[in-house]
């Protein structure tokens, strides 16, 4: 019998999530749920195009929650509704996918993941950029030894601005949770998974100068940070750097995470979404091993299927992650990324504003 899916929230990545799903064998999206309209026509329009039969669409989460029309839920509403929404989701014994952050601030974060602890049914926090192949290529490199003993972690994404979502909830930090936990909880959690150690200090700098600035709506100006650098000091001696910059969408390569030891670097490089690219293109990522007694870069370029690159804006990541989520529904096990986990990077992406709006290094 084939996996039945329902997803709360059909905007961008909801619908990200239905070509990926139906890339998936055995799989079939079976419900939706969003307050919207257009955007209720618009997934269950692509839902058709990918071969999704009979697909039933509310208007409200509770009505789906209630049919009992899914083996699994993925959650891709916009960052303000997630707590509502898995307060409803943690009653059920639904598995759930829910994308990330998994609430907008450090406190509702981590009293989500409280409230969970003793739920059988998994919650898996989605973190597409774990499941991108150049950066899980560099995650094995470095498990296997080829920089060493690592020492320092850097991570740079240089990219397009906040694209247009309804009701423009991602212009303004008191419904996203702000730049650092919407779009940078994807590297916090990272960097915990890479240096496999907690943060001890933060220190960060940024502001909002370009992007969004002459924006009005209904009377209120976007406040989302569009660049910043963000320093960590880990438990276990490493350190890492994140240099965000949403202004810089001429880039070759979107992120470039590097990971440096006492024997060498290794690197991965990672092109941004095709439909973003001239003429529509994609490119190759790469992974780089640098050894400092050969002193001389080893590139070798890492392949993804063009239907997978072609399903999303993550790089195969979605696809991916959809697999593992795929293969502990069907046959059981424990989640990847934990809400624990989810918690820890919303924790950090909150401590990296607080340090950009009040000047000041953060303790853990």
């Amino acid at each position: 019998m084939p996996t039945r899916y329902a997803i709360i929230g059909s905007g961008m990545m909801g619908q990200e999530h239905i070509r990926n799903i139906a890339l998936l064998p055995d799989a079939q999206l079976t419900a939706i749920a969003d307050p919207d309209e257009g955007m209720r026509h618009a997934a269950t329009t692509l839902a058709g195009q990918q071969g999704f039969g009979d697909v039933a669409t509310y208007e409200d989460f509770r009505e789906l929650i209630s049919a009992d029309r899914a083996d699994a839920v993925i959650v891709a509403s916009p960052n303000e509704t997630h707590v509502a929404v898995m307060d409803a989701l943690l009653a059920t014994r639904l598995p759930v996918l829910l994308e990330k952050p998994s609430a907008t601030s450090a406190e509702a974060a981590l009293a989500l993941a409280a409230k969970a602890e003793t739920r059988e049914a998994p919650v898996w926090v989605a973190m597409e950029y774990r499941y991108m192949p150049p950066v899980a290529r560099l995650i094995e490199e470095v498990r296997n030894g080829s920089a060493g003993a690592p020492k320092m972690l850097s991570i740079v994404e240089h990219r397009y601005p906040f694209l247009t979502k309804v009701g423009h909830w991602n212009r303004f930090s008191a419904r996203s949770g702000g730049t650092m936990v919407e779009k940078c909880c994807h590297f916090f959690d990272l960097m915990r998974l890479i240096t496999e150690s907690e943060p001890v200090r933060l220190f960060a700098t940024g502001a909002q100068d370009v992007n969004h600035r002459d924006e009005d709506h209904d009377g209120q100006r976007p406040d989302m940070i569009d660049n910043a650098f963000v320093i960590i000091d880990f438990a276990n001696g490493m350190r890492a750097a994140l240099d965000l910059c949403m202004f810089a969408e001429g880039s070759y390569f979107q992120e470039q995470v590097s990971v440096t030891g006492d024997a060498g670097k290794v690197e991965a490089v990672v092109p941004g979404p095709a439909r973003f690219w001239p003429g529509g293109a994609e490119r190759v990522s790469e992974i780089i091993v640098s050894s400092r007694s050969a002193k001389a870069p080893k590139r070798e370029a890492v392949h993804v299927d063009e239907r997978v690159l072609r399903a999303g804006d993550h790089h195969g990541g979605t696809f991916y992650q959809h697999e593992r989520f795929n293969r502990l529904v069907r046959h059981g096990g424990k989640p990847e990324v934990t809400l624990h986990d989810g918690a820890r990077a919303v924790e950090m992406g909150a401590a990296a504003e607080r340090s950009i709006h009040d000047g000041c290094i953060v303790h853990f």
